[in-house]
């Protein structure tokens, strides 16, 4: 668990899990981008990590088999319910997700912490209005999780 207490808001932050979106957002064209893997696994001391994905490209079962975190596929039918869903069955009031596209905008709503990358594929508008944090690429994110001083002075009110 990942403990935060940030000025202005009333109760302290306890992150229990991390909800991830595979493609434009851990990988590019199906393929992880540099420094994921050692961040999933250090990450997943502290928090149950999934991953939810179409699997557009047929790589995810590939790349996840040998890392501490659950991979969860998806039907190509209404993604941005099925991962609000996800986050909601969770408890959203523990929970962090990480997206970039137009289908991780309901998960980026429910969740108590909602991080929008604008990495090589670009943020989808609408993902980025759900996000506390908007940031360039997966690694700043992932780290911002274990400094958590930088969630804190982003998140200040």
């Amino acid at each position: 668990m990942i403990k935060l207490r940030i000025p202005g808001h009333k109760d302290p932050w306890e992150l229990q899990y991390l909800v991830l979106d595979l493609n434009g957002t851990l990988a590019l064209d199906g393929k992880l981008l540099p420094g994921v893997k050692e961040r999933i696994i250090t990450l997943a001391k502290d928090l149950d990590i999934y991953i939810l994905t179409a699997d557009t490209f047929g790589t995810a079962a590939g790349q996840f088999k040998d890392l501490p975190c659950r991979l969860q596929l998806l039907t190509f039918e209404d993604q941005i319910r099925q991962k609000e869903d996800f986050i909601k069955r969770l408890g959203p009031e523990h929970g962090a997700a990480i997206g970039n596209g137009m289908n991780d905008r309901g998960m980026l709503q429910a969740a108590k912490l909602a991080i929008c990358i604008t990495g090589p594929e670009g943020a989808a508008s609408g993902t980025l209005q759900a996000a506390d944090i908007v940031i360039t690429d997966i690694t700043a994110a992932l780290d911002m999780l274990f400094h958590v001083k930088r969630l804190t002075a982003t998140l200040r009110k």
